[in-house]
């Protein structure tokens, strides 16, 4: 075991929540790390192109009036594929993550779902290497890919931090958590079935982080003490949902599992609230001191 590389790693790291590149374990490098960790879909499950007006076409997604698709440019010179799903007067946007076995083109009706039940936008991209995004999957790659999907949000839509949740799913939780470590007025986070680091599902490698967390008691994948963990270490907690049962790729299938996490964005919608009423009430009494200063000045 290479003690310093681990150990520069973390330091490099910080609040992200897997290890993939330039770790030693063993025999492990960055290549196989990267093989062990990305599964993407082989063949994709879906395609896009250009029509003759040039639109960009998601077959099965482009009659949906409320679904734009997006081919983003990144900055490790790859396109990825992203698709914004719009609820009418939505408060927040979902910026989704998904895992590693899975491509845009199997989720539809999981989006469609979340959008109607939880009445928020939903942002959701493929990773360099998955479904019609070109390059190959890696860390680093994960990261430019959300950083354009982010600033996609910000140019096209002017989605504000405050409005922001970052959802992340197993692997997903590494971008998620690469990007909220850098917007410090961010919403929320959710972790959904999210792993420490990739050495610690293999080796009990120790790191800590910040979240809100969903689990399954029955991971087969990743043990749920990783979640267990994650909790415990949260600055700000919000009371998580261990699925009885419930495994890595299956949480969605439960009835508590949207019922949640109903209630976890009803509970940010209130704290956004009371955070708007607090702020106008300190703008009136800033206002009203210097109204009356100038009152006196009036006299004098």
């Amino acid at each position: 075991m290479h003690h310093k590389s681990i150990r520069g790693l973390i330091i490099e790291l910080l609040l992200v929540s897997y290890i993939f590149g330039s770790v030693l374990m063993g025999n492990v490098t960055s290549s196989v790390a990267a093989k062990f960790a990305f599964f993407p879909p082989d063949p994709p499950t879906y395609d896009v192109f250009r029509d003759e007006e040039e639109r960009l076409v998601f077959p099965g997604l482009t009659a949906d009036k409320n679904v734009d698709v997006h081919l983003l440019d990144t900055k490790g010179g790859n396109k990825i594929v992203a698709t914004f799903w719009r609820y009418p007067f939505a408060r927040f946007t979902l910026l989704y993550s998904h895992g590693n076995a899975a491509d845009l083109g199997q989720m539809h009706d999981l989006f469609t779902e979340l959008r109607a039940h939880l009445r928020v936008n939903i942002m959701s991209y493929d990773y360099s290497g998955y479904g019609a995004s070109t390059g190959k999957p890696s860390e680093f790659n994960t990261y430019y890919d959300i950083d354009a999907v982010y600033n996609c949000l910000k140019s096209t839509y002017e989605i504000k931090q405050e409005d922001l949740i970052l959802y992340g799913q197993s692997v997903g939780s590494g971008p998620t958590l690469h990007l909220a470590s850098r917007l410090h007025r961010l919403r929320a986070v959710v972790l959904h079935s999210a792993i420490l680091s990739g050495i610690r599902v293999l080796y009990p490698v120790k790191m800590t982080f910040w979240f809100d967390i969903f689990k399954g008691t029955n991971d087969d994948i990743v043990d749920w003490s990783h979640g267990k963990r994650l909790w415990e270490l949260a600055k700000e907690k919000y009371d998580p949902l261990w699925v009885k049962g419930g495994g890595h790729c299956n949480l969605e299938t439960f009835p508590e599992y949207i019922k949640h996490l109903r209630k976890f964005i009803n509970a940010m919608e209130k704290l956004a609230l009371v955070k708007q009423a607090k702020q106008l009430s300190s703008n009136s009494s800033i206002t009203e001191v210097k109204h009356n200063k100038c009152l006196r000045f009036g006299i004098r």
